[in-house]
């Protein structure tokens, strides 16, 4: 490695808010696309002729698995990718090397077997989801063609973590940015043009993938300033599966229960409310990935940031960390509460101008997301506690905000004083407020004290 990127890519050195935007700005841009990536198959579905709330509704009732698929990328993707870190500002390359090698190896495993076994149990779990006869062959047709790309989906979206690991923000920007626009321009062809509805939009898909993933093999492999992807860093090694799965298990729990959620939520309003409430949770969920995306992009920027400072020792550049990322995304986040509550019309029409959607969605819209300015408590204290290795910590708060108390509020609530579907939506701001505060907390008074030494 050059002493030029040596330099650029030593998080120790350097204004802590200078490294953690370096990173970010260009990870949000990511996070930005990102979202596109993920919901514009959902705006053009929604825009189908004849047929638009019954195909919506049917793709928000694949977002279950495509989160399952999410959350494993994230389990190896991002548990590999801190401890990566942690090993450079040890100035320990070869253990780096490993690391990164296993967790593509269990990414490549993880998406054979994935794809196989979504694929065998599609139909029971989509009615278990909440599908009906009318919304299940629209998820289906989708579902279909979209596991094909499993494999893709787990090396561009796993990988992509260990490029942004080195301080290649940017490059892993454009790992995103290829694969969105690819898709964006595919989109309208397939489903429109061509008339291929929402099968047209799973193979716009699967294809932008697989451009994103080979752009992400070729940096990795070829590039000669960063540590490289070789050979023989991808025999498996147990304690080291077993250190990357402890610490990426936030992750993968966290997608898990968010995809837990998303089940129980779909199968309730489906009981309560039919298919209507089905795709309100749908525009819902997809307008959350957007406007969640800077907090979420700020985060993961400032991760390598904490993971390499806590390598070096250096704790008083952490606890900075900490101090910035906390106070950027609060203000994010009430920024994005303040936009939902003014324009809640502006964000349902960008799926759907279903007259009934439109009236129905922003009442359910205020109520969601009434509390989404605590959830930046929760993605503080969880990014702090990913970025340094206490693994247990995370993944208790992951299950604390959505098992522990969404699942079962989910459940109750709408029996409570006849609240229906009503029940369902306040479910989250409830969450937000207690698990949110939980999860800060307890990193102020566990974490922080330890840094001052």
């Amino acid at each position: 490695m050059s002493q030029h990127t040596a330099s650029k890519n030593d998080f120790s050195i350097g204004s802590i808010s200078g490294n953690i935007l370096r990173l970010a700005l260009p990870m949000t841009a990511a996070q930005l696309i990102n979202v596109l990536y993920n919901v514009v198959d959902r705006i053009y579905i929604g825009h189908i002729p004849h047929a638009s709330s019954q195909a919506l509704t049917g793709i928000g009732l694949t977002l279950p698995i495509i989160t399952i698929i999410t959350a494993f990328a994230n389990l190896f993707g991002m548990g590999g990718a801190p401890l990566f870190c942690i090993a450079r500002g040890a100035d320990e390359p070869d253990k780096a090397g490993a690391i990164m090698g296993n967790s593509f190896s269990m990414l490549v495993l993880s998406g054979f077997l994935l794809s196989i076994l979504c694929g065998l149990f599609k139909r029971p779990l989509l009615y278990l989801f909440g599908a009906s006869d009318t919304t299940y062959p629209y998820a289906a047709s989708y579902l279909n063609i979209y596991l094909i790309g499993t494999l893709f989906v787990m090396i561009s979206l796993g990988m992509n973590n260990f490029i942004n690991a080195q301080g290649y923000g940017i490059t892993g920007m454009l790992t995103v940015s290829i694969g969105a626009l690819l898709n964006l321009i595919l989109d309208p062809l397939f489903i429109f043009v061509f008339q291929m509805g929402v099968k047209g939009a799973a193979l716009a898909t699967i294809i932008a993938q697989l451009v994103s993933a080979i752009w992400v093999l070729h940096f990795l492999i070829y590039k000669k300033e960063i540590i490289p992807l070789s050979r023989k860093q991808l025999k498996l090694q147990s304690p080291l599966i077993r250190e990357i799965s402890a610490l990426g298990m936030s992750g993968f729990v966290m997608s898990i229960t968010n995809g837990s959620v998303q089940i129980i939520c779909n199968a309730t309003l489906q009981h309560y409310g039919g298919d209507i409430y089905v795709g309100i949770m749908t525009v819902i969920n997809s307008i959350r990935e957007i406007v969640t995306m800077p907090v979420t992009g700020l985060t993961s920027g400032a991760q390598p940031v904490m993971s390499f400072n806590y390598g070096a020792k250096k704790y008083d550049r952490v606890r900075s960390a900490i101090r910035f990322t906390t106070i950027c995304c609060i203000l994010l986040s009430l920024t994005a509460w303040a936009l939902l509550f003014c324009f809640p019309h502006f964000f349902i029409q960008l799926f759907t101008d279903e007259p009934e959607l439109l009236s129905q969605g922003v009442p359910a819209m205020h109520l969601y997301f009434f509390g989404i300015f605590m959830m930046s408590l929760q993605f503080a204290g969880q990014s702090t506690f990913t970025a340094l290795g206490k693994s247990r910590q995370a993944i208790f708060f992951s299950l604390l905000r959505k098992v522990i108390i969404v699942i079962p509020l989910t459940l109750l609530l709408p029996e409570i004083a006849g609240l229906g579907t009503t029940g369902i939506f306040l479910a989250e701001p409830i969450s937000n407020f207690i698990g949110g505060t939980a999860c800060f907390v307890t990193m102020l008074f566990t974490v922080w004290p330890s840094l001052k030494s």
